[in-house]
């Protein structure tokens, strides 16, 4: 590291559980660019601007709490992610801040690797900002989003704005759908035993995908399993929505495989 290092970072709070800086530091090094990527743990979006700016901090990525929150803060925002309302990369160039989202690039090629949107009615559990990139990516391919919320306010406002179908998650019984993508933390490590829903709904659907990665088979995916699902889990995506961040940062193209076997294998140790 040199005066010359670009330096991209993780914006949010907690930052300690993710592996972004392993999985962006090793494609950097692999690649040739001269950069490192840091986690900044940050109370509000307010503070994680002025450490941006202050620090001359390049990019990076936002994560909970700040998806949403960030925006009010940016010079710039992507199509999509206005369409979304929710950011989860930035670049600083030019004494610009730019906003963009990968997460639906993420959730969506992710999906696709097994299955065609087009059609498929897709549950989806949790409203926050990776829920509106799930719901935003799903209908770009054709697909049928039914939100399913605990707060049932936020969830309704979600559906109201995509113009798609809410119920509120007490009534997953009654629902049936070819997927059920979990948005939300639980189940995230540490607290790894825990699941969004109730063993006996899973059956109701065909698909299982959880967007969290570690642990890469949570508990949601592991009863999923045993009620007969095929499972996707969230290395695929985070993976996906990493190498589209690089190359919004870089303008280079970085190897999937590799970022891939990278973070499999800080999940191992």
């Amino acid at each position: 590291m040199n005066t010359k290092t670009e330096i991209f970072a993780l914006i949010g709070n907690p930052v300690e559980h993710s592996l972004s800086p392993v999985m962006h530091n090793a494609v950097f090094a692999l690649m040739g660019i001269d950069a490192r990527y840091i986690a900044l743990r940050t109370d509000s979006a307010g503070e994680a601007v002025n450490r941006i700016v202050t620090s001359g901090i390049r990019g990076g990525s936002i994560t909970i709490p700040h998806k949403v929150s960030m925006m009010n803060y940016l010079d710039d925002i992507s199509e999509s992610a206005r369409h979304i309302g929710a950011v989860n990369t930035f670049v600083h160039r030019d004494g610009i801040l730019k906003g963009d989202n990968t997460d639906w690039i993420g959730i969506v090629r992710s999906l696709k690797e097994s299955m065609t949107i087009k059609s498929k009615t897709i549950a989806i559990l949790g409203a926050g900002g990776a829920a509106r990139a799930a719901v935003y990516g799903i209908m770009q391919e054709g697909g049928i989003p039914i939100i399913l919320n605990r707060t049932e306010q936020k969830g309704m406002e979600l559906a109201k704005e995509f113009v798609c179908t809410y119920h509120p998650l007490k009534h997953i019984h009654d629902i049936r759908a070819d997927v059920l993508i979990n948005t939300t933390p639980v189940g995230m490590a540490p607290a790894i035993d825990a699941a969004p829903v109730a063993d006996g709904v899973l059956k109701n659907f065909t698909w299982v995908m959880d967007i969290i990665y570690n642990p890469l088979k949570t508990a949601l995916l592991r009863k999923a399993e045993a009620a007969g699902c095929c499972v996707i889990n969230g290395l695929s995506m985070f993976v996906h929505q990493g190498a589209e961040q690089i190359w919004l940062w870089t303008g280079r193209t970085p190897p999937g495989d590799f970022m891939k076997t990278v973070v499999e294998k800080a999940l191992e140790t």
